[in-house]
């Protein structure tokens, strides 16, 4: 049976600006946030099955008060050393999602891959748009290593790692968004990235702006919802601040 760990880094509000602020609803107010301003958690995921240590998405890539990245800090909080992580699986290259991909060497400034030991599985063709697109969503810095490290797959439209893991191309999102389907036979794990972020977006159908393809996207959601009803998955939602899984 997968063992799901939610990795939170907290939650944070994002405007058009694309900075991701803290957001503490104990003492911060969404009246004070710029108008447009979304509150969504960041939430990377572990799972855990009889083969892998699989990370899905990496978070922001913020290190904490002790100069240690948060991400790392997560999976050591949870007894999980963050070199025994075997796979780290891409839906797609935005900063929010790929902070934590490589990290920077606080004395040296080099850049190396956070998870040294782990494959990593991104697509190919999000990976150029990334690079081509350095800017508000996308950080070049960030990803820039992943062609040059042979620990790197770089995918293309559908297909299925060790017999398991399933990935297809979404295109939602982003142009070359991709979810994945972790099937280790007893328990089914859908990660939908950005095209399946928080519980509220599946139930309702609406268009969103900040999608490449809002209308494609919310057919996606409603698609994936009930293909998830039908066999039994379990729901991974990156951005959802209160419910991190759910099955419909």
């Amino acid at each position: 049976m997968a063992r799901i760990i939610p990795l939170s880094e907290g939650s944070f509000t994002v405007d058009g600006t694309k900075k991701f602020i803290p957001y503490d609803e104990r003492k911060d107010s969404m009246k004070e946030r710029g108008s447009g301003s979304l509150l969504v958690e960041i939430q990377p995921f572990l799972v855990i099955t009889d083969r892998d240590i699989l990370l899905l998405d990496t978070g922001l890539g913020f290190r904490n008060a002790d100069g240690i990245l948060q991400l790392h800090q997560n999976l050591i909080d949870n007894g999980i050393n963050p070199m025994e992580v075997t796979k780290v699986l891409m839906s797609h290259l935005h900063k929010d999602h790929a902070g934590g991909v490589s990290m920077e060497d606080i004395m040296t400034g080099e850049r190396s891959l956070s998870f040294p030991h782990a494959t990593y599985y991104v697509s190919r063709k999000e990976l150029d748009y990334a690079i081509e697109n350095d800017g508000k969503s996308y950080l070049a810095e960030e990803v820039n290593l992943l062609p040059k490290r042979d620990n790197v797959v770089l995918t293309e439209g559908n297909g299925t790692i060790d017999g398991y893991i399933h990935y297809e191309h979404s295109g939602g999102h982003c142009p070359y968004h991709q979810v994945f389907l972790i099937d280790d036979g007893e328990d089914k794990v859908f990660f939908g990235g950005d095209e399946a972020p928080q519980i509220s977006m599946m139930r309702s159908r609406f268009i969103a702006k900040y999608d490449y393809d809002g209308k494609k996207t919310m057919e996606l959601r409603q698609q994936y919802m009930e293909r998830g009803k039908a066999e039994g998955w379990t729901f991974l939602f990156y951005h959802d601040t209160k419910l991190p899984t759910t099955k419909f």
